[in-house]
């Protein structure tokens, strides 16, 4: 057991000095055996929970989803003050040392007019503290951890402000047309997909444009995406159901006809 006087409520001092109990000897062997590779996987898997909370407006299901986020967050910087190299008062200062920072709006004596500038200065304050002296430079700091198509659209957002852009989503069409077929003739050549200008490579192409267009066009790509997915899981079950066998056992002509009508049914 391990010195410790329970509350009703507790505080933030509180949650630290639990996060460092669990740690410490005579506390929890599991939570001392962690990494912050071993736990790395837990931090996503808290996010994607609270974003699925925040977007069914659930007040309940957030405020306990942001404390395991927030409990992530102090996992990670326990272990670091393990080590000696940053306490969780260094993470706390060093944000807000960048809020200060980055918004001279606020705390400083710069004027702006709308959000758009505030974005604009932003981006430059941003580039500025990080020594990005181009933007290849800003391309390259985008991490690659991310959502593929999410990375794709930072980094089209990127070169778009640099100037590299179509002047209409109609060039961005063609380019996605042409894409689409050079990976036929990928398709249709057969051999490995992982050889250059092989079906991987074509059909990233293809990914990579149609993230650039859902940039220009002002859509999230993985909104879109996850929307699409929403749909076919509803005509999917659809077809399921209106089926008289399994679909395993229907042919490509009678697969075509129950998605059909499924599609019809939507309307």
């Amino acid at each position: 057991m391990v010195d410790f006087q329970s509350k009703s409520r507790y505080g933030w001092e509180d949650f630290l000095e639990i996060m460092r109990l669990l740690r410490a000897p005579g506390g929890c062997p599991w939570d001392a055996e962690q990494t912050h590779g071993s736990i790395r996987r837990n931090f996503l898997e808290e996010t994607y929970e609270a974003l699925d909370a925040i977007d069914r407006d659930d007040a309940g299901g957030m405020r306990e989803e942001l404390g395991d986020v927030l409990m992530q967050v102090a996992f990670h910087a326990q272990i670091e003050a393990e080590r000696g190299r940053f306490t969780m008062d260094d993470v706390v200062d060093g944000v807000s040392q960048k809020l200060v920072y980055r918004h001279p709006h606020v705390f400083g004596d710069v004027r702006v007019e709308d959000s758009r500038e505030v974005l604009v200065n932003w981006d430059a304050l941003k580039r500025k503290e990080k020594s990005q002296t181009s933007t290849a430079d800003a391309i390259e700091a985008v991490p690659h951890t991310l959502p593929a198509l999410w990375r794709a659209e930072k980094i089209s957002s990127k070169a778009t402000k640099a100037g590299f852009r179509w002047d209409s989503a109609s060039g961005a069409l063609g380019k996605l047309e042409e894409e689409a077929g050079e990976l036929r003739r990928a398709v249709e050549a057969g051999g490995d997909a992982s050889l250059p200008h092989g079906v991987r490579e074509e059909l990233g192409d293809l990914l990579f444009i149609a993230a650039n267009l859902a940039q220009l066009v002002g859509v999230d790509p993985e909104d879109a995406l996850h929307r699409a997915c929403d749909k076919f899981d509803g005509r999917f079950r659809r077809m399921e159901e209106s089926a008289d066998k399994p679909l395993s056992d229907c042919g490509e002509a009678e697969l075509v006809e129950l998605w059909r009508s499924a599609k019809e049914d939507e309307s």
